[in-house]
C-alpha cells in the first residue's frame, strides 16, 4: 500500500489543527457592552461584530491597527469556451491599474486608511480549460495554497479579500455546482457583462466541466484543483492561514466565497473566523451566502470584485470598534444605568 505523503496531506492537517474561538475574549467584550451608556443591544450588528473581532483575535480589547487587502489576481483557460466579453489580457492590465492607483479598490483603501496588496499569479499561464481537464494538478494546487498563506505574513489584524480574473465567475459557479449540485444555470451570472448567448456558454462550460471531473468531485480539494483557479487557490490557502494565526477574515463576493465554499466542505467550522462583508449583484451569490451561513453586512447592488464589498466592509467594523472602545459606561459618564 502507497502510504507515501501528498501534496494536499499537509492542508488537510491544518484543517484539522484549527483553533477555535476565544470565548474568554468574547465574554469580555459582552461584559463591557453592557455597561456601555446605551439600550441594551441598541447597536445590533455592530455590537456582534465586536465580539467576533475579539473571539479571533483573542483579545478583550480588539483592534484593527493592521487591517490589509490582499486581492489575488489569475487568469482561466476555460475563457476560450467563450464565457467573458473581454480577453484575459484585461487581468493584467487591471493588475497594472491596482499598481498605479487607479482602480475602484485604490480609493477604498485610500478612503479607510487600509493597505493594499495584489498578488500576480502566473497570469501569462492561464490554468487548464476545465472543460477538457484539470485546471491545476494537486502539486501546484497545494503550491498556490501554501503562496496564498504568505498574504498573512505581514501581520494584519483584519485581512479583507479579493480577486480579479477575466473567467473566473465561470470557475467559480462550476465549484459551486460541483460542491452542492442543482441545475448550471443556478450558479452563472452576467460576470462581467456576457449577453445571453453568453449566459448560456457559461452555463454549458460549467455542465461540461463537472460532467468531465465528476468521479472525482467527492474531495473538495480536488474540486478546487480540477475546476478552481489559481487566485481561488490562493485565496483558500490565505483563509486558512488566517485561522491559524487567528486573524478576522472579511470575505468579498461570489468568487472569493468560492474559496470559503471549498474550506466549509472540508470542516464545517472552518469559516467562523470568516464574515460575508457584502452580497453581490451577482446572481447566484445570495444563495451561496445562504449555505455558507454568513449574513452579509452590505448590500450595496455591487459586482466588481477586486476586494471592493471587503474594504467598504471595513468601515462598518471600524465604526463598530470605535463604538465599543471609545464609548463611555454608565459608572464614568455618571449616568444612572438600568435597574434591575
Amino acid at each position: 500500500m502507497n502510504t507515501a505523503p501528498r501534496p494536499f496531506d499537509d492542508i488537510r492537517a491544518l484543517i484539522k489543527a484549527m483553533p477555535g474561538p476565544d470565548e474568554a475574549a468574547a465574554a469580555a467584550v459582552r461584559a463591557r457592552e453592557a455597561e456601555l451608556t446605551k439600550p441594551a443591544g441598541s447597536l445590533g450588528r455592530l455590537e456582534t461584530i465586536v465580539e467576533w473581532l475579539a473571539a479571533w483575535q483573542g483579545a478583550p480589547r480588539p483592534h484593527i491597527d493592521q487591517p490589509l487587502v490582499a486581492v489575488f489576481a489569475g487568469n482561466h483557460g476555460v475563457v476560450a469556451q467563450g464565457v467573458s466579453p473581454f480577453p484575459q489580457s484585461v487581468t493584467q492590465a487591471m493588475v497594472a491599474n491596482f499598481a498605479s492607483g487607479g482602480a475602484a479598490i485604490n480609493q477604498i483603501c485610500k478612503t479607510f486608511d487600509l493597505s493594499l496588496k495584489v498578488f500576480e499569479l502566473a497570469l501569462e499561464v492561464p490554468t487548464g480549460d476545465i472543460t477538457q481537464g484539470p485546471a491545476l494538478d494537486e502539486k501546484a494546487c497545494a503550491a498556490t495554497m501554501a503562496f496564498g498563506m504568505e498574504a498573512l505574513a505581514s501581520g494584519a489584524d483584519l485581512l479583507c479579500l479579493g480577486e480579479m480574473g477575466i473567467g473566473n465567475t465561470t470557475v467559480a459557479a462550476a465549484i459551486y455546482h460541483a460542491l452542492w449540485g442543482g441545475k448550471p444555470e443556478d450558479w452563472v451570472g452576467r460576470g462581467t457583462g456576457v449577453d445571453d448567448e453568453g449566459l448560456k456558454r457559461k452555463a454549458g462550460a460549467v455542465a461540461a466541466a463537472v460532467a468531465l471531473h465528476r468521479e472525482h468531485l467527492g474531495d473538495p480539494l480536488e474540486v478546487l484543483r480540477r475546476v478552481g483557479g489559481r487566485e481561488i487557490a490562493a485565496i483558500a490557502g490565505a483563509i486558512l492561514a488566517a485561522r491559524i494565526q487567528r486573524t478576522p477574515v472579511l470575505l468579498d463576493g461570489f468568487v472569493v466565497c468560492a474559496s470559503a465554499a471549498i474550506l466549509q466542505a472540508l470542516d464545517p467550522s472552518a469559516l467562523d473566523h470568516c464574515m460575508a462583508a457584502h452580497v453581490s449583484a451577482e446572481s447566484a451569490h445570495a444563495e451561496v451566502l445562504r449555505r455558507l451561513g454568513k449574513p452579509p453586512i452590505l448590500d450595496l447592488g455591487m459586482r466588481l470584485g477586486e476586494g471592493s464589498g471587503a474594504a467598504l466592509a471595513v468601515g462598518i467594523v471600524k465604526g463598530a470598534l470605535a463604538c465599543h472602545i471609545g464609548m463611555a459606561t454608565f459608572a464614568e459618564a455618571g449616568v444612572a444605568g438600568k435597574e434591575g
